[in-house]
């Protein structure tokens, strides 16, 4: 089975196959869990719904495990696996120019955070990117912490759509951190 399905193929699938669709919106197995328990669902609304219900419910370690799976803003992922393909193309509004400047700010995020520097960066140029890394080093822990909850909720939730209705569901453009 593909890593990308209709929602009858999710509801129909077998819970192994359900898994590997679901996965690479969410690399936690306990959110997998959950969003496979409401089955089967009548409609991406409702999908989404399910998703985010048990996105909120996951505790911070599951929600840095999700996080860890994401290469650093500006890195290519490598692969021809949904995650990465996913991966780039959000990450399509980086420009090769941005490359130098992002480096540096990602390895002062990850000194400063002890993470990987997430963003839901699809439709974003990289000057935004930077913009907003520039911005992030500056919270203090509990804020970054509810904002980086609040960036992978939303990649999560529009990677859904990109799993069972194609890869120009969800957020309208082509080619993530």
């Amino acid at each position: 089975m593909t890593t990308e399905t209709t929602l009858a193929g999710l509801n129909d699938a077998a819970p192994d196959d359900a898994a590997a669709i679901l996965l690479p919106c969410c690399e936690s197995e306990q959110w997998v869990d959950a969003v496979l328990a409401g089955r089967p669902y009548a409609d991406l609304t409702e999908l989404t719904a399910a998703a985010g219900e048990a996105f909120d419910a996951l505790p911070d370690a599951e929600v840095d495990r999700a996080v860890r799976a994401h290469p650093r803003i500006g890195e290519r992922a490598a692969g021809a696996d949904a995650h990465s393909r996913w991966s780039r193309q959000e990450q399509g509004g980086v420009r090769a120019t941005e490359a130098d400047e992002l480096v540096t700010l990602n390895l002062a995020y990850e000194e400063r955070f002890g993470r990987v520097f997430l963003i839901h960066a699809q439709g974003r140029s990289g000057q935004e990117i930077i913009g907003h890394l520039r911005r992030r080093l500056d919270h203090d822990d509990a804020t970054e912490e509810a904002e980086v909850r609040e960036q992978m909720r939303s990649l999560a939730l529009s990677r859904i759509g990109k799993a069972v209705l194609g890869p120009s569901a969800g957020d309208g453009e082509e080619d993530d951190r």
